[in-house]
Formats: C-alpha cells, sequence, structure tokens
C-alpha cells in the first residue's frame, strides 16, 4: 500500500512540476501579449488626440470660412446696390452699354489677336478698325464719367466696394484650403488609429487565450499538489498504525522471553529457538 501510494505521490510530483513550468511560460507569453496590447492602446490614444487636434484646426478654419463668406457677401450686396445706382445714373445721362471695363477687355482680346494670329490685310486692316473705334468709344465714355463726379465717385466707390469683396473672397478660399488640408489630415490620421486598434484587439485576444491556458495549468497544478498533500497524510497514518503494531509485538515477545528464561533458571534446556527469542528481547 505504501509503495503504491509513494509511487503515485511521485507521478505527481512529476506532473506538478510540468504544469508549473508550463503556467510560467504561458504567464511570460500572456505578458509579452499585455506590453504589446498596451503599446498599441497607447499608440492609438496618441493617434486619436492627434486626429482631434486636427480635427479642432479643421474646425477653426472652417468658422473663419463662415465668417469671411458674410463678409464678402455682405460687401458684394453692398457693391451690387451701388453698382446698381451706376446703372440708373448712366441711363439718365444717356450712358448705357458696355462697361469701361468690357470695352477695355474687348480692346486687350483684339489686341492679342493681332499680335498673335496670321492675318490678311484685309482683315488686319478691318481689326485695326475695330480696335481705334473701341479706344474711340473707352476715351469717350471716360471722359462723359470723369465729367459727371457724381457718378464717377459713385462708380470708384462701388468698384471699391468690389474689390474689398474680392479680397474677403481670397482669404476665405485660403480658410477653405486649410480647412480641407486638416479635414484629410484628419481623417488619415483617424484610419491609421483604426488600424492600430485592431492590431492592438487581436494582440489582447490573443491575450486573453494565453491566460486562460495558464490559469488552467495553475489549477492543475494546485491540484496536484493538493492531492500529494493528501498521499502525504495518508503515508503519515501508515507509518504511525505500522509503529503501534511493531510495539505490540514486541510486547508480545518480552512475555514470551520471560517465560522462558524462568524455565532457564528452574533448570530447563533451552531450544535455538527459545535462545532466539531471548536474544530478540534483550534478556539474552
Amino acid at each position: 500500500m505504501q509503495k503504491e501510494l509513494k509511487d503515485k505521490r511521485k507521478d505527481l510530483r512529476d506532473a506538478s512540476e510540468e504544469h508549473k513550468n508550463k503556467r510560467n511560460e504561458l504567464n511570460a507569453q500572456a505578458s509579452t501579449l499585455a506590453s504589446k496590447r498596451n503599446e498599441l492602446n497607447k499608440k492609438t490614444k496618441d493617434l486619436i488626440n492627434e486626429a482631434q487636434e486636427y480635427k479642432k484646426l479643421r474646425d477653426e478654419n472652417n468658422e473663419k470660412v463662415q465668417e469671411f463668406k458674410g463678409l464678402r457677401d455682405k460687401t458684394n450686396e453692398k457693391a451690387n446696390e451701388l453698382f446698381g445706382k451706376v446703372d440708373e445714373l448712366r441711363s439718365a445721362n444717356n450712358l448705357t452699354g458696355p462697361s469701361l471695363k468690357e470695352i477695355r477687355k474687348d480692346i486687350d482680346r483684339l489686341e492679342f489677336s493681332q499680335q498673335t494670329e496670321v492675318l490678311t490685310p484685309s482683315k488686319e486692316k478691318e481689326l485695326v478698325n475695330k480696335i481705334s473705334e473701341l479706344r474711340k468709344l473707352y476715351d469717350t465714355k471716360k471722359k462723359q464719367i470723369e465729367s459727371n463726379t457724381e457718378l464717377n465717385d459713385l462708380l470708384t466707390e462701388a468698384q471699391e466696394i468690389r474689390e474689398e469683396a474680392s479680397g474677403y473672397h481670397t482669404t476665405l478660399s485660403e480658410y477653405a484650403q486649410k480647412a480641407q488640408e486638416y479635414h484629410d489630415k484628419m481623417i488619415t490620421t483617424f484610419k491609421e488609429a483604426d488600424k492600430i486598434r485592431a492590431e492592438s484587439d487581436t494582440a489582447h485576444k490573443e491575450f486573453v487565450q494565453i491566460q486562460e491556458k495558464a490559469d488552467e495549468q495553475h489549477k492543475a497544478f494546485i491540484a496536484a499538489q493538493k492531492e500529494i498533500r493528501d498521499i502525504d497524510k495518508e503515508l503519515r497514518k501508515l507509518k504511525k498504525k505500522d509503529g503501534g503494531r511493531k510495539g505490540a509485538d514486541m510486547e508480545e515477545v518480552r512475555k514470551d522471553a520471560e517465560d522462558i528464561f524462568d524455565k532457564f533458571k528452574s533448570g530447563e534446556k533451552l531450544t535455538t529457538e527459545n535462545l532466539m527469542t531471548l536474544q530478540k528481547s534483550g534478556l539474552l
């Protein structure tokens, strides 16, 4: 019985050691995965913070876009009102027709054609005459406008306000471009954060699986240790029981030896077995 228990105890000790080593190995793997997961989580958090900063800058620039859009529209509305009054004065002073700006544009277009295109003599003469007529018209209108102080002042003011609106539009466009750039950076950074988060989720999933296996090995180790303690307890009981049995046997031997010794003192002859009993008892 004791031999069987000791053999089982040895097997359990071996299994317990194997479970402990496997548990420690799995815990080391789990620790590595936890570190990787935590590092990826930190990187994800940093990327999200960066993306949020881009979002903040985008929104700030979009607010500026709306601000300058309002200024542009309000200024254009004022310029349109003034140009409307200019048209009314022109009509009242028989100055209808194309504006100085439109005439100047036509002159520039025709002069460009004259300089860059190959023309027949008749075509070129026709073009020169047309340019000459437009220049005369331009000069005439300009003098008429300049001679009309009210119209001239009103037109100058309208043009200045239109230029102001154009400036607001330019600034608006710059803010809009910046807003788009920050928006693109925000989207790119959020996508990178999603990618890193997916890697972190994978690492966490692996960590949980490895940790569960390590817990299983730990439970098996604890169970083996408990069974070893139970066997040790049983062995102690058996040893104590065997010790009591040996004491009872010695007491019986001593009684037999005393009887044999009394016979010896009475002069009886002793057998070899009697002598061995006396020796075993310690009386001889």
